[in-house]
């Protein structure tokens, strides 16, 4: 079994379950040492995400707000916009390990380790849609996740970017979604969801830490001090950092993030 053609297929699989059973096929011949790594793979530039036949794709302005959670209509929002950046962070790690070659073989473990995480936490937020009698595709979508994809076609910016800025930044909103559902009337579905977003945090700080540690050596490899973070992120998004509120300072902390770059980030000494 080829290890990038293998990837390659996944990623462009359209159908989610398909995807899901390929990369379950794949990663099993992976963990028994059936996979070979063909030097020289010439890899493809996707010019449309895999979910563009699954969903209706929209600007981000025209993305549905969260509306009042305590409506089916409301937590269908919020499951829908959630499970969308979980299966788009599917293809962003099957994207990392795919696209650039060469590495220690723990930095693609790092990278299918994530999206079997990234493809459970789909599962979980689909099944709680299902419940509510909706699923993936009702709702239109964004392709802000695809388009840093795109964007960061080298190991120091896709590492910056996707891991250490665009998923540290779910470190930072996903408690205070969590602080909203707590304070609602408990309900079954209520419950379902605050425990699912639990298991979500708690797993996505470890990616981000992986992403850190592939960052780190990133900048050895490229010569660079890791305050170059702050110009990447600056680089593609411009206002990121004027933004900074509610960090996860404990989070980040465990994730990798410095001191230094913590008090940056919030403008005043956080640690």
């Amino acid at each position: 079994m080829n290890f990038y053609k293998e990837l390659e297929l996944i990623l462009e699989a359209e159908n989610p379950h398909a995807k899901i059973n390929l990369f379950y096929t794949f990663y099993a011949a992976y963990k028994s040492r059936h996979v070979e790594f063909e030097e020289n793979y010439k890899v493809k530039e996707f010019v449309l995400p895999s979910y563009n036949s699954t969903c209706q794709v929209v600007s981000p302005q025209n993305v549905p707000k969260r509306s009042n959670l305590t409506t089916k209509e409301g937590q269908i929002t919020l499951l829908h916009a959630i499970a969308h950046i979980e299966y788009s962070a599917i293809d962003l790690a099957l994207d990392g390990a795919y696209r650039f070659a060469g590495l220690p073989k723990q930095y693609y473990t790092d990278w299918l380790e994530v999206a079997e995480d990234e493809i459970r936490h789909f599962l979980s937020l689909e099944k709680l849609l299902h419940e509510l009698g909706a699923k993936y595709g009702d709702l239109v979508v964004h392709n802000a996740l695809f388009e840093a994809s795109q964007r960061t076609q080298t190991l120091l910016e896709r590492m910056a970017v996707v891991p250490r800025y665009l998923e540290a930044n779910g470190l930072d909103a996903t408690p205070m979604i969590l602080e909203k559902l707590e304070k609602l009337p408990k309900t079954q579905i209520i419950e379902k969801i605050i425990a699912t977003l639990r298991i979500i945090l708690d797993e996505e700080t470890d990616h981000v830490k992986k992403g850190d540690v592939w960052f780190q050596r990133a900048c050895v490899m490229e010569n660079k001090k890791s305050d170059v973070y702050f110009d990447i992120i600056n680089k593609y998004y411009p206002q990121g950092f004027l933004r900074a509120k509610n960090l996860n300072i404990d989070a980040r902390k465990e994730a990798g993030f410095s001191c230094k770059e913590l008090n940056f980030m919030a403008k005043k000494e956080v640690c």
